[in-house]
């Protein structure tokens, strides 16, 4: 049985907004799973159905269900589900900007009910992110935007998470700190265990971490597989990879592709 089981939801805005029609997929205990797709394809939101952070933005599974461990979790409370083991890091690195790193890293705490860290509880965040060791006592917001990425990915390794839900953590990063992010989020599944979802439009990066992705177009499970199997896909290479041997296409084409797909 899957660790968490997706199954047919449908994720609305406001009650009215449908952002997710139908998705499902599964994620095996210890494996790293990828969601890509491109911007509005419904990744954040079928990350926060999972969370349960949803709710916060007035939104609900209107249908399907979500499944933990073999329970049902949709519409869940979000603070709960953290406590259960669920650590969802959100696109666009989330900081308290006026607090330090240090006192970033000590909010993850609260949720396992401690207040006052271990030195092993730093260890273990500076084990994967050795340079927020020079950063401590500096303002979140004014570190740079990957030591930023390592705060809130090091303030959910605080909650010591079963799963780790993690949101477009390349966004507006440089190349060489997005290849830094993606190896330690491998580090962490090999070593530290934790199931990992990651959802991010770097698809070649995704391709290269995951066990088995997903690929979301119009809120819809469009193509699934692993990557091997992903990477031999005519479409996949065609207009997610850039590894087509079929040479150019015409505007008529993709625009028909594109179309076609919105109603698959």
């Amino acid at each position: 049985m899957a660790l968490i089981s997706v199954n047919n939801i449908e994720t609305v805005y406001d009650k009215y907004a449908l952002a997710v029609k139908g998705v499902s997929m599964e994620v095996e205990e210890g494996s790293i799973v990828g969601i890509v797709g491109p911007n509005g394809a419904g990744k954040s939101t079928t990350l926060k159905s999972i969370s349960g952070m949803i709710k916060i933005e007035r939104g609900e599974v209107r249908r399907g269900t979500i499944e933990y461990m073999g329970k049902r979790i949709e519409n869940e409370d979000p603070e709960k589900l953290s406590r259960m083991g669920i650590v969802h890091v959100l696109e666009g690195r989330k900081v308290f900007a006026e607090l330090t790193v240090k006192e970033n890293l000590m909010t993850g705490l609260h949720l396992r009910g401690k207040f006052v860290p271990s030195q092993e509880d730093f260890d273990l965040v500076f084990q994967y992110f050795p340079r927020l060791k020079d950063v401590m006592n500096i303002r979140a917001g004014y570190v740079s935007g990957g030591e930023q990425q390592m705060v809130v990915i090091g303030r959910a390794l605080m909650m010591r998470p079963k799963v780790l839900l993690l949101d477009e953590p390349s966004l507006g990063l440089a190349p060489k700190v997005v290849t830094t992010i993606f190896k330690t989020v491998q580090e962490l599944r090999d070593n530290e265990k934790i199931t990992i979802v990651v959802a991010d439009q770097n698809v070649k990066s995704v391709m290269s971490l995951a066990d088995y992705v997903y690929v979301l177009e119009n809120g819809r499970v469009a193509m699934s597989g692993t990557p091997d199997e992903l990477a031999k896909k005519e479409e996949m290479k065609e207009f997610y990879l850039g590894t087509s041997s079929s040479g150019e296409r015409s505007f008529r084409v993709i625009r028909h592709w594109k179309i076609r797909r919105r109603w698959v």
